[in-house]
C-alpha cells in the first residue's frame, strides 16, 4: 500500500507540474485556453452591446408609456371639483406597465396592469420603492414585488409626479437566452477544438515521436561490445530534410549511419585482434612446450650448478607461468567466439567442497570455511569451466590476502530459484574506484590488495566471461574488512543454455 501511495502522489505531483506534461497535450490546453479566451470575449462584447441595445429600446418605450400616462392625468379645466385622471387609464398602455401618480409624500393611486387587461394593485414595499425614486426624468432599474421593472418618474408642472415602469422580464429573458447560447455554443466549440486540435496535433506529432521511438531502440542496444546491427532508421516520412522535424530526423538518420560504419569497423578490428590472439597464443603452445621439455631433460641430464640450477628453476617457472597466460588467452578466445559449451548437470555443491579442498592444501596458512545447503544444488553447464570459474575466485583470495584471512564459500537457493556461489574474504578490501573495472582484462590494481604472488589480471575477466556464457551473472561487493563475490546461476528448472 505503501508503494501504491506513493506513485499516486508522484504521478499527483507530474499532473501539477506542466514542465512534465506530454508536448501535444500542452498544445491542446493551449489551443483551449485561446478559445475560452475569444469565446469570454464575444461573450462579454455580445451581452454588453445586447444590454446596451435593449435598454435603448426599453427606455424608448418607457418614454412613450410615460408620456401617454403625462397626457392623459392632465387635470381638466374643472380640476377642484372633478379630481384627476389616473394616468393608469391612459390608452395604450400594454400588460405589465406599471402607473402611479405622488402626491408629496403619498401615492394616490398606483397599480399595474396585468397579462389579462386587468388592473393589479400594489404593494405597501413597492409604494414605499416608489417613493424613493429620483425625480429626475431618469429611468433607473427597481426590484418590485412583480418582478424587476425599469421605472422613471417625471415631476409635472401640477407639482404631482407621474411614475411609470416596465418590466425587465422580457429583457432579462432575451439576455438569458443569449448568455446560454454563447455557453452551448462556447462548450461545444471546446469539444470540437478539442477533439480535432487532439488528432491533428497527434498527428504533426507522430514524426517526432517516431524519432523518440528510435532514439530509444538505440539506447537500448548493447553498443559497448560485439557484433551490433544497427538497422534501426527513422523512416523517410519523418527524415525529409525539407521540416523542421524532417531536419532533425535527417540528421539522426545521419549519425546512425556514422555510428554503425564505426561500429563495424570497430568489430572488424576487434576480430582480427582476437584471431591474432588466438593464433598466437595457439603458435606460442608448441615453443612452451618445448622448452618445458628441454628445461625437464637438462634437468635430467646434465650437471649444473647451484646457480645454474637456479637459472634452470626460473626458467622452467617462467614457462609454467607463460603456459597458463596462454591458456587462459586461449580460453577467452573461444568463450569471444561463442564455441559450444559441454554441457552436463553439475553439482554445485561438490564442486565447491572439491575445489576448495584444493585451496586448503595450496593455502594452509588460510581459514577456509564452508556454507552449503542440506540438499545438493545442481545446474547445467560445463564442469571444467565452473571449476575454473571457483579455482580462479578462490586463488583470487588466496593472493591478494595476508595469512590468517578466512574465505568463506558458500551455496544456496535464491527466491527466484537462481543457484548463487558466494566466495568472501575478511582481507583489506578492494578500493572503490577499481571495483567498476576488476572485471576489465588486464586489469590489475597491485596496491589494492597485499600479495606476493604476480597475476596477469585475466582471471576475474575469464570468470565473467564464463558466467555469462552460463546465462549467469557475477558482481562483487567490497570494503574493508569484508570483500564478496557473488555468482548467480540458473538451476536446471530454468536454465536454457
Amino acid at each position: 500500500m505503501t508503494t501504491l501511495s506513493g506513485v499516486a502522489r508522484k504521478t499527483q505531483r507530474s499532473w501539477l507540474n506542466p514542465s512534465t506534461w506530454h508536448l501535444r497535450t500542452r498544445l491542446v490546453l493551449v489551443a483551449m485556453a485561446l478559445l475560452v479566451a475569444i469565446c469570454g470575449a464575444v461573450g462579454l462584447v455580445s451581452y454588453a452591446s445586447m444590454d446596451l441595445f435593449l435598454n435603448k429600446q426599453l427606455d424608448s418605450q418607457l418614454e412613450q408609456a410615460s408620456r401617454r400616462a403625462n397626457d392623459f392625468g392632465r387635470p381638466p379645466s374643472n380640476f377642484p371639483s372633478t379630481g384627476r385622471p389616473d394616468p393608469l387609464e391612459a390608452r395604450g398602455q400594454g400588460a405589465g406597465t406599471l402607473n402611479a401618480r405622488i402626491d408629496g409624500s403619498t401615492v394616490s393611486s398606483s397599480g399595474l396592469i396585468d397579462a389579462a387587461g386587468n388592473r393589479a394593485a400594489l404593494s405597501t414595499e413597492d409604494k414605499q420603492v416608489l417613493l424613493s425614486l429620483p425625480r429626475d426624468n431618469r429611468p433607473v432599474d427597481r426590484s418590485l414585488s412583480n418582478g424587476d421593472y425599469r421605472l422613471v418618474a417625471v415631476e409635472t408642472a401640477y407639482g404631482d409626479v407621474i411614475v411609470t415602469g416596465l418590466p425587465l422580464s422580457d429583457k432579462q429573458s432575451t439576455e438569458a437566452s443569449l448568455v446560454w447560447t454563447m455557453v452551448f455554443v462556447s462548450l461545444g466549440g471546446l469539444v470540437l477544438i478539442g477533439l480535432a486540435g487532439t488528432v491533428v496535433i497527434r498527428r504533426t506529432m507522430r514524426p517526432l515521436e517516431q524519432l523518440s521511438e528510435v532514439a530509444t531502440k538505440v539506447s537500448r542496444l548493447p553498443l559497448d561490445a560485439g557484433e551490433v546491427a544497427l538497422a534501426v532508421r527513422v523512416p523517410a516520412s519523418a527524415s525529409h530534410p525539407g521540416t523542421e522535424v524532417g531536419s532533425v530526423g535527417h540528421a539522426l538518420n545521419q549519425m546512425l549511419n556514422n555510428v554503425s560504419s564505426a561500429l563495424e569497423a570497430r568489430q572488424e578490428s576487434e576480430t582480427k585482434v582476437r584471431q591474432f590472439v588466438a593464433d598466437a597464443s595457439h603458435e606460442l603452445r608448441t615453443p612452451l612446450t618445448a622448452i618445458r621439455g628441454y628445461t625437464e631433460l637438462l634437468r635430467m641430464t646434465e650437471n649444473f650448478t647451484d646457480d645454474g640450477r637456479k637459472s634452470l628453476a626460473r626458467v622452467q617457472s617462467q614457462s609454467e607461468r607463460m603456459t597458463t597466460l596462454v591458456e587462459d588467452l586461449l580460453l577467452l578466445a573461444r568463450l569471444d567466439e561463442g564455441q559450444p559449451l559441454k554441457v552436463g548437470d553439475v553439482d554445485l555443491t561438490q564442486l565447491v567442497i572439491e575445489t576448495v579442498s584444493d585451496e586448503k592444501v595450496m593455502a594452509p596458512d588460510h581459514i577456509w570455511q564452508l556454507q552449503l545447503p542440506d540438499e545438493p544444488v545442481t545446474v547445467r553447464g560445463d564442469s571444467a569451466q565452473l571449476h575454473q570459474v571457483l579455482a580462479n575466485l578462490l586463488s583470487n583470495a588466496r593472493k591478494h590476502t595476508e595469512a590468517g584471512t578466512t574465505v568463506v564459500t558458500g551455496v544456496m537457493l535464491s527466491a527466484d530459484g537462481s543457484a548463487v556461489v558466494t566466495v568472501t574474504d575478511n582481507g583489506p578490501g578492494i578500493p572503490a574506484d577499481f571495483q567498476g573495472r576488476i572485471f576489465s582484462r588486464f586489469a590489475r590494481a597491485d596496491v589494492a590488495r597485499s600479495g606476493s604472488e604476480g597475476t596477469s589480471g585475466l582471471g576475474l575477466s575469464i570468470v565473467e566471461s564464463i558466467v555469462e556464457a552460463h546465462g549467469g551473472s557475477v558482481e562483487v561487493t567490497s570494503k574493508p574488512g569484508r570483500t564478496e563475490f557473488a555468482l548467480r546461476l540458473p538451476t536446471v528448472a530454468n536454465q536454457h543454455i
